[in-house]
């Protein structure tokens, strides 16, 4: 099916408009404040020009509990380092067990060993309680690190919100990443307290992990303690040490009130959690959010660009690893239950999701363009064989979307969708561009810019541009924007990521279009990111691990956004003299990103050359090669005068014309 960009594909009806919590927000800010803002776009002009004015109205909209009240919404206004909400005092999980007082369900869960159910807010508040306090009398104090290789199960939210009920910071990595991906992340944290898995049920198989397990203990000598969730058909018996408690033990204790739990006051910029983004150019970034940011950022982009309601349900496929699993469960500020699924999305049947969908009543649904292509091409059509009807919203995210990924939906699913393309990131925890519930749904296209979210595309001078593509660039602050890396002297890596290009502006890495009616299109990554399945992964880290296999003198790899959502990442290598790629070469290198990592770092292709393109001063070629791989003129990709090796790229321009050609390039 061919659909043309730009075709109409759904128009909210006026009692959608009428009931979106946007529409709501706007008759607020006339009622309490004389603003009127008739559209959209009048809405999103002023979120991006009043830039104090939109942020504290949505902290007193959002009612924001505040022990010590702010001074001003911006203290010190430098991009980067600007200062927010000085002065105040708050706690995110506070605010999160808000939900508490309305009773009820907090969140549904399910599992490939546990069938769906319910957890209720009072027993969530009341586990985070005991959990937190816990974590007290081992000595976790304000600012420690408590540490995570936890799947996508609700103990996971328990231990997210008892670790920041008492300030201190959070930072997961999910069960399917090796040691050596965790402890690159988790070695530069020091964590004082470890929550693990010692095993998994994935696809209907056991992934036993207790070896993986104690290689990452071991190495952690920060750790003070370890809290062992038991996998299925475990009986957690096999890590004696004093140190090392199970879950079940240290939640058996007598319960916590309310009355009598404290949750520790920080600044609003007190770090939260910290996300690891891709290493390309080092280890994996350690990116530090701050308590306020995330509160406000997540009610913001789940209210209004999500439209989520008290008792709506909201579900995404995703690991505990992911940005998207901390925004999923943060979705309970807003009221709505997410819906946590610990399993493989096509088993025991490939519209395994659908179901879930169906059982769980879900009302959201988020998914990946790579996702829908299978779907489709397996032929499957969720709306003839599963109860719909309260599904009224799908979230696109992960790559570029196109006109028949989104069409897809209304032809396979329900007519009366709204089916919202977006794009963001790890780096603010959010969505820069997105869905807007009370604007038309059309092909191919991202409905407009986020509320507060001043993007733009930028030519390589630093000029706006319209309908036309260039760089994404971020031109004011957002709260939820990161407080630093972690041990990064004086922000130099944090500067060098997003401020380098463009001084005083936040340049993203990706190729992004935005018309003058706000429609908005992000066409893949600028940079040498690999974007494999809505996952960020660095180069530098793959190379680190190859480094290490003796055959290979040195590599290159980059990812490729196709058509459909779908992807292609292949690895070259350069071999030690005299050495020819075969099978069994291969499976190494492929069992040994798998292992260390996880399987998204497992190349598609490996392709022998005889040289590997770099710079003068030794840097690896890679946007250059994803350039003429995608396609580009050469001489428009790379400039070869600055090249210690201009010789190398005649064989990715030969790969790139045999690739149009539908032949495989093989040395």
């Amino acid at each position: 099916m061919v659909m043309q960009e730009g075709k109409l594909l759904w128009t909210p009806r006026p009692e959608q408009v009428e009931s979106a919590n946007i529409t709501a927000f706007c008759r607020w800010l006339e009622h309490t404040q004389g603003q009127h803002l008739p559209d959209y776009a009048s809405l999103w002009r002023w979120s991006t020009t009043d830039v104090d004015g939109f942020w504290q109205a949505l902290w007193d909209y959002f009612d924001i509990e505040a022990s010590t009240p702010p001074s001003a919404v911006r203290g010190r206004r430098t991009m980067p380092g600007t200062q927010w909400f000085p002065g105040a005092r708050l706690n995110y999980a506070q605010h999160v067990l808000r939900g508490a007082q309305r009773g009820g369900d907090a969140l549904l869960s399910m599992s490939e060993t546990q069938p769906l159910r319910a957890l209720p807010w009072e027993t969530l508040a009341q586990q985070v309680r005991g959990l937190a306090t816990e974590l007290r009398a081992m000595g976790v104090q304000p600012g420690d690190r408590v540490a995570a290789w936890m799947p996508n199960r609700p103990e996971t939210l328990v231990a997210l919100l008892a670790t920041t009920a008492i300030g201190a910071v959070w930072a997961c990595c999910s069960p399917d990443f090796g040691a050596r991906g965790v402890l690159d992340r988790l070695t530069q944290l020091s964590p004082k307290v470890l929550f693990c898995i010692d095993g998994y049920r994935y696809g209907g198989k056991q992934h036993d992990r207790r070896d993986e397990l104690a290689h990452i203990v071991g190495a952690l000598d920060s750790l003070t303690h370890v809290v062992l969730l038991p996998g299925p058909d475990s009986d957690g018996a096999h890590l004696p040490d004093a140190n090392v408690v199970r879950w079940d033990a240290l939640m058996d204790r007598p319960p916590v009130q309310a009355a009598d739990f404290r949750f520790e006051q920080v600044p609003f910029d007190h770090p939260l959690w910290v996300l690891f983004s891709s290493g390309t150019t080092g280890l994996p970034k350690a990116i530090v959010h701050g308590h306020g940011g995330i509160l406000l950022e997540t009610l913001k982009n789940a209210s209004f660009h999500f439209d989520l309601h008290p008792g709506e349900r909201i579900f995404f496929h995703t690991t505990s690893g992911w940005m998207l699993w901390n925004f999923l469960v943060g979705t309970t500020l807003t009221g709505a239950l997410p819906v946590l699924y610990d399993g493989n999305p096509a088993y025991p049947e490939r519209d395994m999701l659908w179901r879930m969908v169906q059982d769980a009543r879900a009302t959201h649904l988020g998914a990946s363009p790579t996702y829908v292509d299978q779907l489709a091409r397996a032929g499957v059509v969720p709306g003839e064989r599963y109860d719909l009807s309260a599904l009224r919203m799908i979230s696109l995210a992960g790559s570029p979307a196109t006109a028949e990924c989104m069409a897809w939906f209304y032809d396979n699913v329900k007519a009366d969708l709204w089916v919202a393309n977006g794009s963001g990131g790890t780096d603010c925890c959010t969505g820069f561009v997105g869905g807007v519930p009370t604007q038309p749904v059309h092909a191919g296209e991202i409905q407009g810019p986020s509320l507060g979210v001043a993007v733009k595309a930028f030519d390589g001078q630093g000029h706006a541009l319209i309908d036309e593509v260039g760089e994404l660039v971020i031109t004011e602050p957002m709260p939820s924007m990161p407080l630093y890396f972690w041990n990064d002297a004086d922000d130099m890596r944090y500067r060098e990521t997003y401020f380098d290009t463009y001084p005083g502006i936040w340049r993203h890495g990706d190729y992004f279009r935005i018309r003058a009616d706000g429609a908005c299109f992000v066409l893949g990554r600028s940079d040498a990111t690999l974007n494999r399945h809505g996952v960020r992964i660095g180069t530098a880290e793959i190379y680190r691990s190859l480094a290490r296999i003796d055959e290979i003198e040195a590599a290159l790899i980059v990812n490729l956004d196709l058509p459909g959502g779908r992807f292609y990442m292949p690895l070259f290598v350069k071999l030690a003299e005299g050495l020819t790629l075969d099978e069994a070469l291969e499976a190494k290198i492929c069992a040994r990103l798998k292992s260390e990592f996880t399987p998204r770092h497992v190349p598609d292709e490996i392709h022998q050359v005889p040289e590997i393109p770099a710079t003068i001063t030794g840097k690896t070629m890679e946007v250059p090669v994803r350039r003429i791989l995608m396609g580009a003129p050469p001489e428009a990709a790379a400039n070869r005068s600055a090249m210690a090796n201009p010789g190398a790229l005649d064989y990715f321009i030969a790969f790139a014309a045999q690739r149009r050609g539908g032949e495989t390039v093989k040395t």
